[in-house]
């Protein structure tokens, strides 16, 4: 095997960890956005814990993070939730980067 051909492998396999770390921490952004919202709806204990599935699962609906935006759009917007589109969003973005640190922290310990 040539240096090339290792280099390639080697680029190819980070650009697999990358991927599969990236899905593990949209999907952990996602369950702890639903716990996050589930605080507003008023659901605790295994109330919150299955909505913040339901919040995990809605990502699988189309490519992007629109359709989890909204599906907790959805359910915030008729409980009378003062939390606005963009705090919303705000909030998407700060746990993305907090669920990336969780799973960079696993990875090192």
């Amino acid at each position: 095997m040539t240096s090339f051909d290792k280099r390639k492998k080697a680029h190819e396999a980070k650009f697999a960890r990358d991927q599969e770390s990236e899905f593990k921490a949209n999907a952990r952004r996602n369950k702890l956005l639903g716990l996050w919202a589930a605080e507003f709806l008023g659901l605790t204990g295994s109330d919150a814990d299955a909505y913040a599935l339901e919040v995990v699962k809605s990502d699988f609906d189309r490519p992007g993070d629109e359709d989890v935006f909204e599906k907790v759009w959805a359910d915030l917007s008729p409980a009378n939730v003062d939390v606005s589109e963009h705090r919303l969003r705000r909030q998407m973005e700060d746990l993305l980067e907090e669920a990336r640190e969780q799973i960079d922290n696993e990875g090192a310990a």
